[in-house]
């Protein structure tokens, strides 16, 4: 069975604030790790990646090494569109452009003009470039939360439908034919235990079926809660809250009994949402919460041996 990081590109995507940049962030290193040349990408200007890494930014739009095998790199969608249309106007020069009636014409009337110059970028990675001499294994790309997503997923079959002919037809084609490989792509979802972030993975599931004839390949469930009791266990601890044997304080027992109650229920809930997705057969791959202050590069490093294995 050919392991998910044996892929291309890699698209992640879910919900807003369930820990996509995470995982992408853990999912490159992991790939990293076990020998695959890899670039994590996102949309915009972005620099969290290398902030987390304490790597120092490079120009914009170039890639910047995290660590021996792992890079990351932003693209900017007007910056990108820009450097295409410049392609095709020859000796305009960029300032120009930017400030013509034209661009901005063009740039608001060409459904998904900005999305597929992005991902003509995206493209590029997977087959290298031989001007910068940037060849990788494998695409990670951390896309925008799921509607935009599958908005920047459609966009070759929205523009081809525009442009049928000629080279922007066939860069097109090369877009949506990486897209629908199974071979060469792959699609995870992230998503929290919680009924919102798994409907909203199960609608991604929905999109990429209309737009790409394409399934989910895995859905990551990030921050899970263990199962600390068994019911018979949690009988026993509710019995504390009549005072116990009388070793603990009264007040102390019930608030005790309470505080596993909760934990307990909202364990019992995510095993709830765990089965929604497991009812549509998806690969569920769960990601335990990780305790802490703050989200540094240690967390991420243990998410990413949680994630080794299962991909």
């Amino acid at each position: 069975m050919q392991s998910l990081l044996d892929r291309n590109l890699l698209v992640i995507t879910g919900k807003g604030g369930v820990g996509k940049s995470t995982m992408a962030a853990a999912i490159g290193l992991l790939a990293a790790r076990e020998g695959r040349r890899t670039v994590v990408v996102q949309l915009g200007e972005q620099s969290r990646l290398a902030e987390l890494f304490g790597a120092r930014l490079g120009e914009p739009g170039a890639a910047v090494q995290l660590e021996p095998g792992l890079s990351t790199l932003s693209i900017d969608p007007d910056q990108a569109l820009l450097e295409w249309l410049q392609a095709l106007g020859g000796r305009v020069s960029g300032r120009v452009l930017a400030s013509s009636g034209t661009f901005q014409y063009f740039a608001a009337a060409a459904p998904g003009a900005r999305e597929i110059v992005s991902m003509m970028k995206i493209w590029q990675l997977t087959h290298g470039d031989r001007r910068r001499r940037e060849t990788y294994d494998l695409v990670v790309l951390d896309a925008p939360a799921t509607g935009h997503a599958l908005g920047l997923l459609a966009a070759p079959r929205t523009f081809g439908a525009i442009a049928r002919v000629g080279p922007i037809a066939g860069q097109t084609r090369h877009v949506q034919q990486l897209l629908q490989d199974p071979a060469r792509t792959g699609y995870l979802a992230v998503a929290l235990a919680t009924e919102m972030a798994v409907t909203e993975a199960l609608e991604l599931q929905t999109g990429l079926e209309r737009e790409l004839e394409r399934e989910l390949d895995a859905v990551i469930v990030n921050a899970l809660l263990p199962r600390r009791f068994t019911p018979a266990e949690m009988t026993r601890i509710e019995g504390l809250q009549d005072g116990g044997n009388g070793a603990v304080p009264p007040e102390l027992a019930r608030a005790a009994a309470r505080a596993a109650r909760a934990v307990h229920e909202r364990s019992r809930f995510q095993q709830n949402q765990l089965a929604r997705l497991r009812r549509r057969s998806f690969e569920v791959l769960g990601v335990p919460f990780v305790w802490g202050e703050g989200l540094d590069l240690a967390a991420v490093r243990t998410i990413a041996e949680r994630l080794a294995g299962k991909l």
